[in-house]
């Protein structure tokens, strides 16, 4: 089960961990053999984000994600995880690929956003997202998303639009990270730990806004602590997730992902998430 004891702050921390599992650890933990297809078709090949084909149980499956590094060289070569556009593109590539041969498609995201260099924003960074989101949506074969560490804003959304949506225990999702809410809305850079709480940007928050489907626990630690474990369950789900989803007629799939995306942020009978709204606000105005 779940820590329910550590702050939001130590969930951060815990997300950035030197050290914690990446896309490709957990592939080659989870796959019995994995092909990498490189490049964009209009650009170049992305480091920050791979992908290619890989086997779960016996069924050829798509594997996209955020690559970061283990340590500073690697992560200089892989640009910390932030994407360029062709990172996105590589990825629709693989993702149309996936439908046309009939392949699931499988997404880890791990990255504080898409990388904002003046060559990523000339060569259409935001266009870029915007298409994957678009196209994601109505993408005609089943489509998993699991967040492993950072899911920042919309480098995680370009890669972030599925059937289901998990996260590990460990995990956050937001539209900025905390010291950037710190230091646009509270004036104050050094209030990160604080805007983290506010910010409602953990797996339980979330499930608790419907907008995630399950989390993914981890061992005490951390997922760095014992890879395999973590590896091990994130393999059930997909293989129990796929064992359904694929059963399903591809217009009925894309029904129902067009559906739960829509009904993202609506009003239920649930208003408690008004008052913590009312605080962010409140503490944005120095109150």
């Amino acid at each position: 089960m779940p820590d329910d004891h550590k702050s939001s702050w130590e969930r951060v921390l815990l997300s950035r961990q030197q050290g914690r599992p990446s896309t490709l650890q957990y592939i080659h933990l989870i796959c019995d053999s994995f092909m990498e297809l490189h490049g964009d078709r209009c650009f170049g090949d992305d480091p920050a984000l791979v992908g290619g084909i890989g086997m779960i149980g016996g069924r050829p499956v798509t594997i996209i994600g955020n690559q970061k590094g283990m340590n500073l060289k690697e992560n200089i070569q892989r640009n910390y995880g932030m994407a360029n556009p062709e990172g996105y593109r590589k990825a629709l590539r693989l993702a149309h690929q996936a439908q046309k041969f009939h392949r699931p498609v499988v997404c880890f995201i791990d990255t504080p956003g898409a990388y904002p260099g003046l060559g990523s924003e000339e060569r259409g960074i935001g266009e870029a997202i915007a298409r994957n989101i678009m196209e994601f949506s109505v993408l005609e074969t089943p489509v998993l998303c699991f967040i492993l560490g950072e899911g920042g804003s919309g480098g995680a959304l370009g890669i972030g639009v599925g059937d289901k949506l998990y996260m590990l225990e460990n995990a956050v999702y937001s539209v900025i990270t905390p010291e950037g809410f710190a230091s646009i809305l509270m004036r104050d850079p050094a209030r990160a730990r604080e805007a983290a709480e506010v910010m409602k940007m953990t797996a339980g928050d979330l499930k608790r806004f419907h907008i995630i489907h399950d989390i993914i626990a981890e061992p005490p630690g951390g997922a760095h602590t014992d890879p395999a474990f973590t590896a091990a369950l994130i393999k059930q789900i997909i293989v129990r997730d796929l064992d359904i989803l694929c059963a399903k007629p591809v217009d009925t799939l894309v029904r129902y992902r067009l559906k739960k995306i829509r009904g993202i942020g609506g009003l239920s009978g649930d208003t408690a998430w008004w008052e913590d709204l009312l605080k962010v606000f409140q503490l944005a105005d120095g109150k």
